[in-house]
């Protein structure tokens, strides 16, 4: 291998270098976008449609739902829907069998689709608390020390 075998390959290792750059996931970001009218509607999926990287943009005025498909980032989303100015939030419902206490008062909310709660985190579930032992035998039949009141 020569000089000009050895440039080759410097330069091929060079320009492949330049060309890893990290290729973009396909994301599905959901939206809760407050929608009344067909207008509304239309002014949101124009604009999402409009977001770099956007495949395809899904609007569920019913359930004021905003999906959007593509090579995109979640924030960058997010902010365009913000620029409508309407209200909006990342989706936060998820289906009720994902969650472990489904009816606790953060996660239960009237206005969620059917079969679908807020998502909250795991630290807001009801803990059991443990009662003492002593309290427990202290006031049990088995106790011949046991209250004298009994």
């Amino acid at each position: 291998m020569g000089v000009e075998g050895t440039l080759e390959y410097l330069s091929t290792l060079l320009s492949s270098a330049k060309k890893r750059k990290k290729k973009k996931q396909i994301q599905t970001v959901a939206l809760k976008v407050r929608m009344d009218c067909e207008g509304c509607e239309r002014k949101v999926k124009n604009v999402l449609s409009g977001v770099k990287g956007a495949k395809s943009v899904d609007v569920d005025r019913k359930q004021q739902k905003v999906t959007v498909t593509g090579y995109v980032e979640p924030k960058k989303v997010l902010k365009a829907a913000q620029s409508t100015k309407k209200k909006v939030e990342m989706w936060p419902y998820v289906p009720y069998t994902l969650v472990a206490h489904p009816y606790v008062a953060q996660a239960y909310d009237k206005k969620a689709p059917p079969n679908m709660v807020r998502s909250i985190p795991n630290t807001v579930t009801i803990n059991e608390t443990t009662v003492d032992d002593r309290y427990t035998t202290m006031f049990s039949d088995e106790n011949p020390n046991a209250c004298s009141i009994m």
